[in-house]
C-alpha cells in the first residue's frame, strides 16, 4: 500500500514539472523579443530552446535528473527573467500608475493619522 501512495506522489511531482515547464514555455513565448534585449537577459530564442526542451523531457524521457534540469531552468525564467521582461514591458507595479514615494504596497502611507 506504501507503495502504491508513492507512485501516486511520484506521478503527481512530475505532471507538475510539466505543467511548470509548460507555463513557463508559454510566457517565454508571448513576451515581445525587445523586451529580453531591454532587461539584459539571454534571447527570447534561448529560452524559448531551453523552455521546449524541458517540456519535451517531461513528456519524454522519464528521467528525473534531466526532469530536474528543467525545473531549475523553469524556476530560473518565473523567477528571474519574467519579473524583468514584466518590468521593462510596463507590466511591473501592481496595475497602478504614478504614485509617489510614500505609497506603500497597500496604499499611501499617511503616518499613521
Amino acid at each position: 500500500m506504501l507503495l502504491s501512495g508513492f507512485g501516486t506522489l511520484l506521478q503527481l511531482l512530475y505532471l507538475g514539472m510539466l505543467v511548470l515547464a509548460v507555463v513557463a514555455f508559454v510566457f517565454a513565448a508571448t513576451a515581445r523579443e525587445d523586451a529580453y534585449r531591454a532587461a539584459d537577459k539571454k534571447k527570447k530564442s534561448f529560452w524559448l530552446i531551453i523552455l521546449g526542451v524541458a517540456v519535451a523531457v517531461n513528456l519524454l524521457i522519464p528521467l528525473l535528473f534531466l526532469q530536474l534540469a528543467g525545473v531549475v531552468a523553469s524556476i530560473v525564467f518565473m523567477v528571474d527573467v519574467r519579473p524583468a521582461l514584466k518590468e521593462v514591458s510596463g507590466g511591473g507595479g501592481g496595475g497602478r500608475r504614478g504614485g509617489s514615494s510614500s505609497d506603500g504596497p497597500y496604499g499611501p502611507y499617511n503616518g499613521g493619522r
